[in-house]
């Protein structure tokens, strides 16, 4: 069955999630026989399949644990991986941004261990596609498996090749671009976008940033914006409410384009607008 949100009990095949009282958690996928076995003890799938979720249940040696449903942050954080992946953070901003929902084509390049695609193929549903593009058979092979434990290997398409000669499809509606040197395809971005279509890039330095927006706006882009997201909790405890003691803060600067089509005549440089937003709406000026 894979991932199911729905329902309102564990069923064999679902993906499920043990969380223990510390949050340490374990993803699986329920089997009728099967077992996990932790350092806090040995819980049997059986004991699992059937129960309502949200149920606390506990392993031999007595160590409690509570089944849920795994929400998506969950299962992208618990990708099996060989690379660094997007966290989280940057993949809600990134669906939100572009824009991302049911019944898009979304392009990819730079799989890696498909943490992004899992995303993608949550948010454009049945009706929707991905296409992302790899160049090492490894990674892809590992990226695959990811989907399929998801139960969405039909919303995907996996092609293996080198994007500088080209991306083979055109008129997507948004294209991530996670790649080392994404300043180096801008021209096969912008041949495989539909005019006025989505582009999104991370990269970690801002070197690479600098490169990035002067091949953008060579190639026409506009409304270009750049930004990092910073993310920090709180002990959720009422009488010591206070941030913990570590945060996930810079992993890497997101930027985002659209393809324009200029009137004759005016070129990148005319439409300042399309950089970047005014200081005074940043700071909530209204005037």
């Amino acid at each position: 069955m894979g991932w199911n949100l729905h329902g309102t009990h564990a069923h064999e095949g679902d993906l499920a999630e043990l969380v223990g009282m510390t949050h340490k958690h374990f993803i699986l996928e329920l089997k009728a026989g099967a077992t996990l076995q932790t350092h806090r003890g040995v819980i049997a799938h059986d004991d699992l399949i059937g129960l309502p979720w949200g149920s606390q249940v506990f392993s031999h040696l007595g160590n409690p644990f509570f089944l849920l449903q795994p929400a998506l942050g969950d299962l992208l954080k618990n990708t099996p991986r060989n690379t660094q992946i997007l966290y989280p953070k940057e993949i809600g901003f990134i669906l939100v941004n572009m824009g991302i929902g049911p019944g898009q084509h979304v392009l990819e390049a730079g799989t890696g261990s498909g943490s992004l695609t899992r995303a993608l193929a949550f948010a454009v549903g049945d009706s929707g596609h991905v296409t992302t593009v790899e160049w090492r058979e490894d990674m892809q092979a590992l990226a695959k498996k990811n989907i399929e434990r998801l139960g969405m290997s039909d919303r995907v398409t996996f092609r293996l090749g080198d994007i500088g000669n080209g991306f083979g499809v055109e008129n997507v509606d948004a294209l991530f671009l996670d790649v080392a040197n994404p300043y180096d395809y801008i021209g096969q971005a912008r041949a495989a976008l539909k005019p006025g279509g989505f582009f999104g890039s991370l990269l970690p330095t801002v070197n690479q940033v600098s490169k990035l927006l002067n091949a953008l706006r060579h190639h026409q882009f506009g409304f270009i914006d750049v930004c990092e997201i910073l993310l920090r909790y709180y002990k959720a405890e009422p009488e010591r409410l206070r941030p913990t003691d570590r945060m996930v803060a810079h992993t890497g600067y997101l930027i985002f384009a659209r393809p324009v089509i200029y009137a004759e005549g005016y070129g990148t440089e005319a439409d300042s607008a399309a950089s970047a937003p005014d200081d005074a709406e940043e700071a909530g000026d209204e005037d």
